[in-house]
């Protein structure tokens, strides 16, 4: 029979992985000799925080990121045909979401490999079931532009939806939170509603909801914190 492929939640950082991931999800982890990643390091730093005995050297990672050529992916999935499963590894949280890991999972679909997703963190949407903000319509837009000029555009727009009553739901890299803070600050409406979800799941959790005008008067320092945005 073939194998299949898993979906496997890594730990949005810290060391205690109990804390997010089910213990059933860790036991079947320890057991794959076969993954696809999004960066080598990180998948060796998790499988040996969840087992410090897991045989590194017996393991082999493909990995799966903007730098890996189209034409090598399909090889990825070679192993499910002799037999053995395959796990899918982001860098933190679920992969497929803001991940590359979509790419490998349509092409095992389109293959009639079986895909099973594990449970586990993700910040993106524990910042919204914990903002307050709308479930039930919601968007999320990844990363925003880089440039100042075009990542005040992207705001308006998506406050003009959040305006309409769908959740925005975006993201920024640690150390260019403070400048998206600033863009919001500096593009939005005072009374549009912002979540800053900073370090879900780590000792440092911060989760607020408030009003622009509000934010104006207690900005937060965001640098070096894992931070998901959600607006409405």
């Amino acid at each position: 029979m073939n194998g299949r492929i898993y979906l496997i939640p890594v730990t949005l950082g810290g060391d205690d992985f109990l804390k997010v991931i089910p213990e059933k999800v860790i036991s079947l982890t320890r057991q794959l000799r076969f993954f696809i990643v999004e960066d080598i390091r990180s998948a060796r730093r998790f499988l040996r925080l969840i087992d410090k005995q897991f045989p590194i050297d017996d393991t082999v990672f493909c990995e799966l990121n903007e730098h890996t050529v189209e034409s090598d992916i399909v090889h990825y999935l070679e192993p499910v045909f002799s037999g053995s499963d395959i796990g899918i590894l982001s860098e933190a949280g679920l992969p497929g979401i803001a991940d590359p890991g979509a790419k490998i999972v349509a092409l095992a679909h389109k293959k009639k490999i079986i895909v099973t997703p594990l449970s586990g963190p993700s910040s993106i949407l524990l910042a919204l079931i914990s903002s307050g903000l709308n479930g039930q319509n919601f968007t999320f837009n990844g990363y925003l532009p880089v440039k100042p000029v075009e990542r005040s555009a992207k705001l308006r727009e998506i406050e003009k939806k959040a305006g309409e009553g769908f959740a925005q739901i975006f993201m920024e890299t640690p150390y260019r939170n403070q400048k998206m803070l600033e863009s919001i600050i500096t593009t939005c409406h005072n009374d549009t509603l912002l979540c800053i979800a900073a370090d879900i799941t780590l000792p440092g959790e911060s989760i607020r909801t408030m009003r622009i005008s509000e934010w104006k008067k207690d900005l937060p320092l965001l640098n070096d914190k894992l931070v998901v945005f959600v607006m409405q």
